[in-house]
């Protein structure tokens, strides 16, 4: 890897790093807002996912310093849209698992050829973020609905 793919690759790393870090924030904010019958396991979903984002960002720091980079001490955007309706958390959440899952492609594209390593923590991660956004499309599926959710 030259020095220019070198920097593609940590500027990309580093976007990841703010990405999730943004998803620590966010799931740490959504599981403080869920409220009725089904908070208990809404909330333990939700923290699950602000402590495997947390995981992640570790990780994507790690391969910056590896790299011989300085970790982004950023967050990434974060929405507050004021609606706390279990409905538009999901949604916030799809929404942040697409960018999610978009950072992770633009890695692999950085190092496609370049890093076995990279190639494969790219490619481990997309899987993760497609898994989790799927299961993010099933929850705002309608009980009985098959087809995948869409806006």
């Amino acid at each position: 890897m030259d020095d220019a793919q070198r920097k593609a690759a940590l500027t990309q790393l580093n976007i990841i790093l703010e990405t999730e870090l943004a998803g620590v924030v966010r799931y740490t904010h959504y599981a403080l807002m869920v409220y009725g019958y089904n908070r208990i396991p809404i909330v333990s979903w939700l923290k699950a996912n602000a402590s495997e984002s947390l995981a992640h960002a570790h990780r994507a720091g790690e391969l910056v310093t590896l790299l011989g980079g300085h970790p982004s001490l950023k967050i990434g955007p974060l929405l507050e849209t004021t609606q706390h309706d279990i409905g538009d958390i999901l949604r916030e959440s799809l929404e942040h698992e697409k960018a999610s899952l978009a950072a992770y492609y633009a890695l692999l594209d950085a190092v496609q050829g370049q890093s076995v390593l990279l190639e494969e923590y790219a490619r481990e991660m997309i899987g993760l973020e497609e898994l989790h956004r799927d299961e993010v499309n099933k929850m705002l599926r309608r009980p009985g609905e098959t087809a995948p959710y869409r806006e």
